[in-house]
């Protein structure tokens, strides 16, 4: 890896927006995620005959503008996380002048290995993801790098602060570069609807007080008190534990004629109150990797497994919120058990049931129902695990976002990665690449358990 360049891409700066300071506070559903490791992705897009030249004087150009002419329509993400000292709680502030930080580098590594389904070493990926820019006194919203891979393609990294997006508005804003870079880098040009981010933090209403009760309990957690000048705003490197040296990723895919047969297998097995069990293709897909990466780890089977997700709330407020609010609007769902409940024969089923009920619980009461205990629960949690064999199992992406479309003018997607899954023991969904309506799943685990479930992943049922 060599790095070529590192840049500031502003906002275009002939644009009215761009010259005005936008200030935009946090909710208590960004402040739930405030120190937690940022999320990193990856887009692959495979161009065999690029070279150096055609890099340097089509693409990068291209992709520079563009991003340019979109931060005019996302200006948060050209600025960055501060805390005034005459504020209680964190902003997110663009000024003038302020910009995404954007690194330019050059890979001699596989192109084909790193963009395939395989298994490979997870830290092979990391040269390829940017790091945010961050102290205590400031954090920036996104970093982004750009990486040449001759005669291959180039692979673009997005790294984003979770405080100030989550993974809708990441994949919006990933989309609406794409877009603008697609259709020639007009200036002035809208965004269409679907794209457009809506800005307005009065429409997500949660308990009164619940955005101090989340900052207070960070604070504690990092040992900070109401003294301003401990207030960082630093954020964890890793969560439950972090990422271990030996880790390998691998993507496995269960297609619609996978999803059918699990459906076959689990209904005769469900009890007769059970029937009516949430079937859906995430819940199907959820308990089936989760069941696979039990079994793949063993051991002993009082030992503890967090199963859990993240919910976008948007759809399940009252009112409803739109899909293009930008921020974060979602919230964990978990579920404790133990290992031998997924070890038996019948542990698919169980893994079944726990998702279905996790999901129905969400459909069935108000979505942020006992928000005041989640944070608190979820830090407690995370501490176990890196203090235990507790074994963390929870969600990243989601195949309704779509990834696979973000097309910036060279075609889609040849893979799309969530690099930060190794953080914190999640797995990533995404839609199938051939668009047949299965589902992707990438892996971050160690080698012995990658072994085991690569065995298990078709016959865990």
């Amino acid at each position: 890896m060599e790095i070529l360049e590192v840049t500031q891409v502003a906002p275009i700066s002939n644009s009215p927006e761009s010259t005005t300071e936008f200030r935009l506070p946090l909710t208590f559903s960004d402040i739930f995620w405030f120190k937690l490791p940022p999320v990193e992705r990856l887009f692959f897009y495979q161009l065999d005959e690029l070279t150096p030249a055609c890099f340097n004087s089509v693409i990068l150009p291209k992709l520079k503008r563009s991003l340019s002419l979109t931060l005019v329509h996302y200006l948060p993400l050209a600025g960055n996380l501060k805390w005034p000292p005459n504020e209680s709680k964190p902003i997110i502030l663009y000024t003038p002048n302020d910009g995404v930080s954007l690194t330019v580098a050059h890979s001699d590594a596989d192109f084909n290995i790193l963009s395939s389904d395989g298994v490979y070493d997870a830290a092979e990926l990391h040269p390829l993801k940017p790091d945010l820019v961050t102290s205590d006194v400031s954090a920036s919203a996104i970093a982004v790098q750009v990486t040449l891979f001759p005669n291959k393609g180039f692979c673009i990294g997005i790294t984003a602060h979770h405080a100030v997006l989550d993974g809708q508005t990441t994949t919006m804003f990933i989309k609406s570069w794409a877009h603008i870079c697609k259709q020639g880098n007009e200036e002035n040009s809208p965004l269409p609807p679907e794209l457009t981010p809506f800005f307005d933090r009065s429409v997500v209403k949660g308990p009164d007080g619940l955005d101090m009760l989340y900052l207070n309990q960070w604070l504690a957690s990092s040992g900070s008190d109401s003294d301003t000048s401990k207030k960082s705003l630093k954020i964890t490197t890793s969560a439950g534990g972090g990422a271990a040296s030996d880790l390998v990723r691998a993507t496995f895919e269960i297609t619609r004629e996978d999803l059918k047969k699990l459906r076959e297998r689990v209904l005769p097995k469900l009890p007769a109150s059970g029937k009516e069990v949430h079937l859906s293709t995430f819940v199907l897909s959820f308990a089936y990797v989760t069941t696979c990466m039990v079994k793949a780890r063993g051991g002993d089977g009082d030992r503890k497994v967090a199963f859990a997700f993240t919910a976008d709330c948007r759809p399940r407020l009252n009112p409803p919120v739109s899909q293009n609010y930008f921020g974060n609007c979602n919230r964990p769902k978990f579920v404790m058990a133990k290992a031998r409940d997924f070890l038996d024969e019948n542990g698919f089923v169980f893994a079944v049931q726990k998702a279905s009920g996790m999901v129905k619980d969400l459909m069935e009461r108000w979505v942020l129902e006992g928000m005041e205990k989640i944070l608190s629960y979820s830090l407690d949690v995370l501490k176990e695990a890196s203090e235990s064999n507790l074994q963390i199992i929870t969600v990243a992406g989601s195949p309704r976002f779509g990834v696979y479309g973000t097309d910036f003018g060279w075609g889609k997607p040849h893979k799309v990665v969530i690099v930060s899954i190794e953080k914190n023991g999640a797995i990533s969904m995404a839609e199938s690449r051939d668009g047949s309506g299965g589902v992707e799943i990438g892996l971050a685990l160690h080698k012995h358990e990658m072994n085991n479930f690569s065995w298990l992943f078709p016959r865990c049922v």
